[in-house]
């Protein structure tokens, strides 16, 4: 978890902008994420596995398209991981007042 600390008497506003950042960022990140498991989804559905198990057993030979379609199914899959990752970062973020700071 990562934590932000500012002035908040001096810079109060400037800790509502970079909240209002992270949040947009966040909702971005979900469409992100909704697209990316959709086009997982159609991969699943056409040969009957979860992606996981796609990634951790399967080979090109294993899957009809060979090369072109097992890169573009991991590819998918990697990046779906990667704005999980991403999401739980800033969904985690905390915003402190930085007094907090000088007082410990």
């Amino acid at each position: 978890m990562a934590t932000i600390y500012m002035d908040t008497r001096k810079y109060g506003a400037a800790q509502q902008l970079v909240k209002s950042a992270i949040d947009s960022e966040v909702a971005r990140l979900e469409l992100a994420l909704e697209s990316a498991r959709k086009r997982l989804l159609l991969f699943e559905n056409n040969y009957g596995v979860s992606s996981e198990h796609f990634i951790e057993t399967m080979t090109a030979e294993d899957i009809e398209g060979r090369d072109d379609e097992y890169i573009q199914w991991a590819g998918e899959y990697q990046l779906w991981q990667r704005l999980l990752q991403k999401l739980d970062y800033l969904r985690g973020m905390e915003y402190r007042d930085s007094d907090l700071l000088r007082r410990n």
